[in-house]
């Protein structure tokens, strides 16, 4: 396991953060015991080929000891991963392995002989957490993951602020595990870290040949699940939005108060009737969708004017399948509670923006509802297993992603999930997914986190890639409820250890 050095740095577009590689090398799974062997990729981890993932949380300089200097804190945090990465590969030991194709099938495999996951230890020069834009992403949260070998299940990536604060990065390939297992992963480390220890009941189970992920003999599904995916097309050809049409993406990190989510749910709960309470989720999702429709009805050009004479709109939501099935047998549920790989669908709603604007945020959070919980996600499932088995081996992407039709903003909302970020040196102040993506597809997508997870604070930060005009919808609303993202949000104060200020000036209310 010797180090290597490396000069390369993450110095893609300008920016405040510069981050230096100090050394990679591979950590191997510390039981001996385990047995080498070849895991077949269920077909609903093939729908996610070609794409990395990261769950960046970075934290705050720690409370100072006596006598420790600023180096200390990042020491200390690299001596815990070399003294407990070994042992947490043994309940990860997939991790370890290595994704090759093979030849013959044309499909990944994981091969697993412990060749061991990578550790990067890195610098970010003199960036201080406090003074960063963290409204930028790009110049931002982006610049710190480190992107790594293709074959590699996982990449563990640490670095250091000039600040005193550091960044643990956990960088995934999406064919291992979705965003419940990017919660896992974090969830998981903190507790052996803490306990010495993972809990029987939090044990991650990796048996991907459990009947839920066979296809039927024949395979069949629907004509709505044969409509839910395409073969992707790395060039992007044919990838045209109406407003992408006009204008490029940008990204924008906001923070969304708790009190205003709770402004948003009670309204978009009012004349609800016997139906139960709007979710948090469902309140912010009615209000996105008015302003998408606001967008869309002003737009000057639109695909769907010339295929329906109106203009026309769709949300779309990433839904864990893992709490849905319900028909699926008992010990197959009781697997997928703790299952590292992937349980991910979609599911997706189209109106007029006429339509959307002339609703009262209750209405439309009720269209959010139904459509969350119309499927049969049993059903659709299993369709997807042998929609996949048929299409194989390929690339997929969601098809209203590629931009054809009306224009689509999707939802992950990361916050679902309980994070506990705290291995012995506090709560992360932000733990955020994202994605190696640089554009290439069509639809917008915002990714939903907790804000200070772990601490009790039920305000959101999110993650978004969305059109320049919807931004600006965002940030000139009356209501402000999307707050360009600033350090002292999270508590990255010159002091490093104050608490966040909230900015509590009179504003409108809905």
């Amino acid at each position: 396991m010797a180090a290597t050095k490396n000069g390369n740095a993450n110095n893609a577009g300008s920016g405040f953060i510069s981050v230096r590689v100090v050394s990679r090398r591979l950590v191997r799974a510390s039981d001996s015991s385990m047995e080498p062997h070849v895991a077949t990729f269920s077909n609903l981890d093939l729908l996610n080929d070609n794409i990395q993932l990261f769950i960046a949380c970075v934290y705050k300089r720690p409370r100072r000891p006596t006598g420790a200097g600023e180096g200390d804190y990042y020491k200390a945090v690299c001596a815990a991963f070399e003294a407990h990465l070994p042992s947490y590969l043994n309940y990860m030991f997939p991790l370890a392995g290595r994704i090759i194709h093979n030849p013959t099938s044309g499909l990944p495999e994981l091969h697993c002989r412990n060749q061991g996951a990578e550790l990067v230890l890195a610098e970010a020069g003199a960036a201080e957490l406090w003074a960063v834009d963290w409204s930028r992403p790009n110049e931002s949260l982006k610049k710190i993951p480190l992107p790594f070998a293709q074959e590699l299940p996982l990449s563990v990536q640490l670095v250091s602020f000039a600040c005193g604060g550091f960044a643990v990065v956990w960088g995934v390939h999406h064919l291992v595990g979705d965003g419940s297992f990017g919660a896992m992963l974090v969830n998981t480390w903190s507790e052996l870290v803490r306990t010495g220890a993972i809990g029987a009941a939090r044990i991650p189970t990796h048996d991907r040949s459990l009947s839920f992920f066979r296809p039927r003999d024949p395979p069949s599904y629907g004509a709505a699940v044969d409509g839910m995916f395409r073969r992707w097309d790395s060039a992007g050809a044919g990838h045209v939005n109406a407003l992408t049409a006009e204008e490029s993406f940008t990204r924008r990190l906001y923070f969304v108060h708790e009190r205003d989510i709770a402004r948003l749910r009670r309204m978009a709960s009012a004349a609800a009737g016997g139906r139960r309470a709007t979710t948090r989720a469902e309140a912010l999702s009615a209000y996105l969708w008015k302003l998408l429709a606001g967008v869309v009805a002003s737009s000057a050009r639109l695909l769907s004017e010339a295929a329906a004479g109106e203009k026309r709109c769709r949300m779309l939501w990433f839904v864990d399948g893992r709490p849905r099935l319900t028909s699926s047998p008992d010990q197959v549920r009781h697997a997928l509670r703790n299952y590292a790989g992937n349980v991910t669908s979609y599911v997706l709603a189209e109106a007029s923006a006429a339509t959307v604007l002339s609703k009262s945020l209750a209405e439309v959070a009720a269209m959010a509802r139904d459509a969350i919980t119309a499927p049969n996600y049993d059903e659709l499932y299993q369709d997807m297993v042998d929609w996949v088995e048929l299409h194989k081996p390929a690339s997929f992407v969601e098809t209203p992603a590629v931009g054809l039709g009306s224009p689509t903003l999707a939802q992950t909302v990361w916050a679902s999930y309980r994070i506990h970020t705290d291995f012995g040196f506090g709560h992360a102040a932000l733990a955020v997914p994202l994605d190696a993506k640089e554009g290439g597809l069509c639809s917008g997508h915002l990714y939903v986190s907790s804000s200070s997870p772990g601490t009790g604070d039920r305000s959101w930060v999110v993650n978004a890639c969305i059109w320049p005009r919807l931004a600006a919808a965002l940030e000139s609303d009356r209501e402000k409820v999307f707050q360009p993202l600033a350090a002292e949000h999270l508590g990255l104060t010159c002091s490093g250890g104050a608490d966040y200020l909230r900015q509590d000036a009179e504003r409108p209310r809905l």
